[in-house]
């Protein structure tokens, strides 16, 4: 079958179509026809080199993806060939076919594209598990999300609004910001103007949030500390800037109660990924049925302009997911 290959690491140019071998459902699967597949930052770490797959999984990007059952394989009741499903996994996204554990196939909300359904599984799945099962977010808790306006920050903004919990946001522009607040933010902050803390408690009337998303890592571990409540929790879902923090001051740490915590979405048991996959199905499928939670698509792009698609995202220009439409 066709996929977008990897020649080697580096630049985006490294990325091309090329031929992979068919990949074959076994007991408890579904071989899916992938229609879109989203670009996740681990794309392009894995592009780059820092960032291997997990062992067993396939050495192809693509971390989400939506399309049709193709094959049902043994054992999986409840799916016909031709079902739109969308689904996370743990690579295998930018090619034509992908096998995936029948557990773990969405059925695709009927008034949704496949370009907007591939658009859900990695970023609410990533937002739901931090802001709920790591977060304990519940309707009185305040959330600082930053990269706002990232596929996992517009998701996390819409969660926490449908939580009836209260987000603010930092992202990198006047324009980002808008649509953070369009989709349920309070405010936002433009990270170019200093330091978040002094806005933050200002917004908060000096009391801080109670769980900041942070995506940016060591830049931010200070202000971090002192922009959350008592007993606050910092999730670190991504390093983007950096993972070597020097400023560590543990008297904040202790002072306030506070719990550092990090995750990876992508290295978990199958078992732990359905059983999170299940539980976000009940919170989240009636809520995109109403529209009250909405993917957000920036761009879509061929998937033989994936070396583009890299290039767009590493510019930061997007508000929301880019997509690549899979032929």
């Amino acid at each position: 079958m066709k996929a977008i290959v990897m020649n080697g690491f580096g630049e985006a140019e490294v990325l091309a179509l090329g031929e992979i071998p068919d990949p074959v459902p076994g007991p408890g699967e579904l071989l899916v026809r992938i229609r879109a597949t989203a670009l996740n930052r681990a794309d392009l770490l894995q592009r780059q080199g820092h960032y291997p797959p997990p062992a067993g999984a396939p050495a192809t990007q693509g971390l989400e993806m939506s399309g049709e059952v193709a094959v049902v394989g043994p054992g999986c009741a409840g799916w016909k060939v031709g079902e739109r499903v969308c689904a996370l996994l743990p690579g295998g996204g930018y090619a034509q076919f992908v096998t995936i554990p029948a557990d773990m196939a969405l059925p695709v909300p009927r008034h949704l594209s496949h370009e907007q359904a591939a658009a859900i599984p990695e970023v609410f799945l990533t937002a739901y598990l931090n802001l709920f099962r790591l977060g304990g977010l519940t309707p009185e808790k305040s959330v600082l999300i930053h990269a706002g306006a990232s596929g996992v920050g517009t998701a996390a903004i819409q969660l926490v609004r449908a939580a009836g919990a209260r987000s603010w946001v930092t992202a990198g522009t006047l324009e980002k910001i808008q649509s953070c607040i369009a989709l349920g933010a309070v405010a936002g902050w433009d990270h170019h103007q200093g330091s978040f803390v002094p806005w933050v408690m200002e917004q908060t009337r000096g009391r801080g949030v109670d769980l900041i998303l942070d995506f940016i890592g060591a830049p931010y571990l200070a202000d971090n500390l002192q922009a959350l409540a008592q007993d606050g929790r910092l999730n670190i879902i991504g390093t983007l800037g950096g993972a070597q923090a020097a400023d560590f001051n543990l008297g904040t740490l202790m002072a306030k109660r506070l719990t550092i915590q990090a995750t990876t979405l992508r290295s978990q048991s199958v078992a732990a990924k359905v059983a999170l996959n299940r539980e976000f199905r009940d919170f989240a499928w009636p809520r995109f049925a109403s529209q009250e939670l909405v993917p957000l698509v920036d761009r879509v792009f061929g998937w033989t302009e994936a070396a583009q698609a890299h290039r767009y995202m590493e510019s930061n220009a997007n508000t929301g997911k880019i997509v690549l439409r899979v032929d």
